[in-house]
């Protein structure tokens, strides 16, 4: 399997959203504005030479855009391999080549957001463990921040000390939903959940995070896409208008 990695020459041409076909699509082109923002920063993103869900985003953990403490570790955006490509071995592939590259590059390991179980959006702890990784660090609710030292004595990342106290949170009543265009499934579903929050007239702040800096602040380590409500974390997941009309029922709204 060839793999092959973005770069400011390659990104109009290649496939790099996941299943989504049309170059044009509000999704890939802000997916992609967002990557050409990142590339200079040290942003990697190899994927297999197929069109779909097969690829690896990893970046200096400094320029993460998540709360973290992991100087000198490389951290993992996401890595997806789905559909008909799993059980192909293009995981391991993926990996293996995130690997090479970030000991090539001086890193003291890798570190990735993970979760106590199995999640939508997050990686498979079951297999990242299984992989070498171990746990870091952990925050409510089920957050789990793994790393795999590329040497002994390697200094642990952690969750920055802010996540674990929720009062900073400093979230208003009703619906707050933070994200960023690191995935280009929230330029087409956060202005649809805007769109229904308005018609019934619930309180609803979208809060678009656009920088490393304001992510670095964020009150939640996955900062894709995180739905509070009242203060209280809904989902991390990206909701579609089926998902958040039976959020909206169990709030009686």
């Amino acid at each position: 399997m060839k793999l092959i990695k973005i770069t400011h020459e390659n990104i109009e041409t290649e496939h790099i959203c996941c299943a989504i076909s049309n170059k044009e699509d509000i999704q890939v082109t802000s997916k992609k504005d967002w990557l050409k923002a990142r590339l200079d920063e040290g942003l990697v993103f190899i994927k297999c030479n197929v069109r779909g869900k097969c690829f690896v985003e990893y970046i200096p953990a400094e320029y993460a855009w998540t709360p973290i403490e992991a100087n000198g570790y490389m951290y993992i955006n996401c890595l997806w391999v789905s559909g008909q490509f799993k059980g192909s071995g293009y995981s391991n592939l993926l990996l293996d080549e995130c690997i090479k590259d970030s000991k090539e590059k001086g890193k003291k390991g890798l570190v990735i957001l993970s979760s106590k179980k199995k999640m939508g959006f997050l990686s498979d702890p079951k297999y990242m463990k299984y992989k070498g990784f171990e746990t870091a660090d952990s925050v409510n609710p089920y957050f789990e921040l793994l790393y795999l030292p590329f040497f002994e004595g390697a200094e642990k990342p952690q969750f920055k000390a802010y996540l674990k106290e929720t009062k900073e949170r400093n979230l208003q009543s009703g619906f707050t939903l933070y994200y960023t265009s690191q995935c280009p499934f929230t330029a087409k579903y956060v202005p649809i959940l805007e769109k229904m929050a308005k018609s019934r007239d619930i309180d609803f702040q979208a809060v678009h995070i656009v920088n490393k800096e304001q992510a670095q602040k964020a009150p939640i380590p996955f900062t894709t896409f995180a739905l509070f409500y009242n203060g209280e974390l809904v989902t991390h997941e990206i909701l579609s208008e089926k998902k958040f009309e039976k959020i909206l029922e169990s709030k009686g709204l």
